[in-house]
């Protein structure tokens, strides 16, 4: 009780000196108690505001990586008290330290701490915000610099991975202010379930991989940080399933640009000054969008038959009145283009051939993507995804068929077996008289005759950290492909035939020994 009764009055009097003595004075005996406590403690500390400067307009970067980085590494485990919240968007809980409470932390062998300081202002409703950082004060010169850079990195990484992704869409303002409108992007797509040969998968996402961890490397080389990719096929081949499958495999956001919407260049460059890093440029169906390949011939008839000044002069504000292709390549690979950074293009189109060549030359899309008609590996993997079955008797008569040139794309036989999927024998049947069918009319895939593009002119890096040997038009998701080369197949009348009466017999035995 005595010690009870020594501590209310040693309370006491410094409420009276508080009271008594000038504010100046108690201020400096603050600091100085403040300095015999860090002289003596063998820790030292580091404080970060949430805003830059006195007057605290300017967001401080550092804190908001912190607060990232506290959320990455889940803080449940080392603090008390944590504040969850969850937008509606979202079904992501986010963690944010307490007011007042510490997250421990451990960083090449030592502990560090991280306390989250709030504090009101006086005669204000405002809170002050910061977070303290205690390190060893013996390691300090060796640990600030490399922790801090490893909590950057480490909050931008989750910040990539778990913000919410959008769609945008141009909505024919592109001058204003935003010409952009977006909605969330939720598209499940992924390269586990994209109905593609294993090859090209490979392919696919390592050269994705090289380019997001390419930052280095085209500052190095002195080129934009982006990427283009042309992708070809029928209709239905996955065109679209593949740009979503990219988009969830290096977490962007996807612009998806009507070309139709757009008044002129200068609206177009306006778009793309709008558009975010970290973020895929699409224009679907290029060759349809807008009539860019008749623009270069006729500027050929024009500069063979001499015009008059007047005239031409007004030629070019008809020009100016619309996208030409000489603004669009400059959207892909002119000096607009370096405007942000890793960036992705994509171009989609059902025939290459009716693009202009100067759209597509490397170092505009430097990937060309073949998407042909449904393989043996992407039949697997839709019966896989659609059936959940992953071997059964009748695949080897669905591969005979695709040998011998039964003709599907991805989006005829899945909707085939999205029809049957409560029988996977009914639905593998339905998908071999689908493809007999096909036989007989005599299908190929329609992008069998696209011309190629020369060898010398593909030869471009597909990697940062190799160089790749065939072109990159031949990045291709048709069955019978061997490095880039289709096996030659018999493919006269007389071998279908031929194949169909073997095949029907096999399908009768296959029933028999199952008991059907």
């Amino acid at each position: 009780m005595e010690i009870l009764s020594q501590l209310w009055s040693l309370l006491g009097l410094l409420t009276v000196l508080q009271n008594v003595l000038p504010s100046q004075l108690l201020s400096l005996l603050h600091s100085f108690y403040e300095s015999l406590q860090d002289f003596f403690s063998p820790y030292s500390y580091f404080e970060i505001p949430e805003f830059n400067g006195y007057c605290g307009v300017d967001v401080n970067d550092l804190y908001r990586h912190v607060n990232l980085y506290l959320n990455s590494i889940d803080p449940s485990a080392t603090c008390r008290r944590l504040t969850l919240t969850r937008s509606k968007t979202s079904n992501c809980i986010s963690f944010t330290v307490a007011p007042n409470h510490t997250v421990h932390d451990s960083f090449n062998g030592h502990r560090v701490s991280w306390t989250h300081h709030v504090d009101t202002v006086q005669d204000s409703l405002e809170e002050k915000r910061s977070f303290s950082l205690k390190l060893p004060k013996r390691h300090r010169q060796a640990l600030l610099s490399s922790y801090l850079e490893f909590v950057s990195s480490r909050a931008e990484e989750f910040e990539r991975v778990s913000r919410e992704r959008r769609l945008y869409t141009n909505n024919g303002h592109g001058s204003y202010e935003s010409g952009w409108v977006s909605v969330p992007f939720r598209h499940p797509s992924t390269f586990e379930t994209l109905a593609l040969e294993p090859e090209l998968k490979e392919q696919l996402t390592e050269d994705l991989t090289a380019f997001a961890n390419g930052r280095d490397f085209y500052h190095r080389v002195g080129r934009s940080w982006k990427r283009g990719y042309l992708l070809y096929g029928p209709p239905g081949s996955g065109k679209s399933s593949l740009i979503a499958a990219m988009a969830n495999f290096l977490c962007y956001d996807v612009y998806d640009l009507e070309l139709t919407k757009v008044s002129d260049n200068s609206e177009l460059r306006a778009l793309l000054i709008q558009t975010t890093n970290r973020s895929i440029i699409v224009i679907e169906d290029i060759d349809c969008s807008l009539d860019l390949t008749a623009d270069r011939l006729s500027k050929r008839k024009k500069s063979s038959t001499p015009m008059p000044e007047s005239h031409r002069r007004c030629e070019d504000g008809e020009e100016n009145g619309r996208v030409t292709l000489s603004g669009l390549l400059n959207f892909t690979d002119g000096l607009w283009s370096c405007c942000g950074e890793e960036r992705i293009i994509v171009f989609t189109t059902n025939h290459r051939d009716n693009v202009d060549p100067a759209l597509v030359r490397c170092g505009r899309m430097d990937v060309h993507v073949r998407l042909g008609t449904c393989g043996v590996h992407a039949f697997k993997a839709l019966a896989k995804n659609y059936l959940g079955v992953e071997s059964h008797i009748l695949f080897e008569v669905v591969e005979s068929c695709i040998r011998a040139g039964g003709a599907l794309t991805p989006a005829q036989i899945g909707e085939i077996l999205l029809r049957n999927r409560r029988d996977a024998d009914a639905a593998i049947k339905a998908v071999i008289s689908a493809l007999q069918e096909s036989i007989l009319r005599g299908d190929r895939d329609p992008t069998e005759g696209c011309p190629r593009a020369p060898e010398d002119a593909a030869r471009t890096p597909e990697s940062v950290d190799r160089m790749l040997l065939e072109s990159p038009e031949n990045w291709d998701s048709s069955p019978g492909r061997i490095g880039g080369k289709r096996r030659k197949e018999g493919s006269t009348w007389e071998k279908k035939v031929k194949f169909l009466v073997r095949l029907k017999s096999l399908t009768k035995s296959d029933s028999g020994r199952r008991g059907v």
